[in-house]
């Protein structure tokens, strides 16, 4: 994905530090600004949708149970 795409993926929601990432299904990770802290879905595959940011970072637009 380029910066600015629209964005797509699934995988594992996972703590980074601080915040969270997605271990993705194809391999590699996305860090992730989220609009709220998505606790309950922690560890749990999720489905992240948002724009692609130039720093490996997805900004969510949205997150949900996969």
């Amino acid at each position: 994905m380029n910066p600015g795409d629209a964005a797509e993926a699934s995988g594992l929601l996972i703590r980074d530090g601080g915040g969270f990432a997605l271990k993705c299904d194809e391999g590699g990770v996305w860090r992730l600004d989220l609009p709220r802290t998505p606790v309950d879905l922690v560890e749990k595959r999720v489905r992240v949708t948002g724009v692609a940011l130039a720093d490996g970072r997805i900004e969510a637009t949205a997150i949900r149970a996969d």
